[in-house]
């Protein structure tokens, strides 16, 4: 039993550490493109740096997969997100962020279709603005 519970335990710490890692593996990305894009917030290379972005990362991959979502679909729900959401607070910008998080990029893609100041509205209540 206590061997069971040991293997346990190193699973649950190895499991900890990994997702603290990606976490911030993420926040690292999302802050360095909104500093670089800080002052040209319409720069095309920003759709592409997000997109690529995501596909580095396994979870959110995964949920672009499920969607089949591509740059285009990322390109239109940023261009909504700036329609509302063109403000940033320390470090969370909206129209970046969101791209950022496993919940946000999942509601983004199954609400691609919404109007854009609802959908900026939900980014905003979820990142507590």
């Amino acid at each position: 039993m206590n061997i069971f519970l040991d293997i346990l335990l190193i699973a649950l710490v190895i499991y900890f550490v990994y997702a603290i890692r990606r976490t911030l593996k993420m926040s690292r990305a999302s802050v360095a493109l909104i500093e670089k894009y800080e002052n040209d917030k319409l720069n095309p290379q920003l759709i592409e740096d997000i997109f690529n972005a995501i596909n580095d990362d396994a979870l959110l991959r995964r949920i672009l997969k499920r969607h089949n979502a591509t740059q285009k679909d990322i390109s239109r729900l940023h261009a909504k997100l700036m329609k509302w959401g063109d403000f940033r607070k320390y470090n969370r910008y909206v129209p970046i962020t969101s791209f950022f998080n496993v919940h946000t990029l999942e509601y983004l893609l199954e609400h691609k279709n919404d109007d854009a100041k609802s959908l900026t509205q939900k980014m905003m209540n979820h990142f507590h603005f």
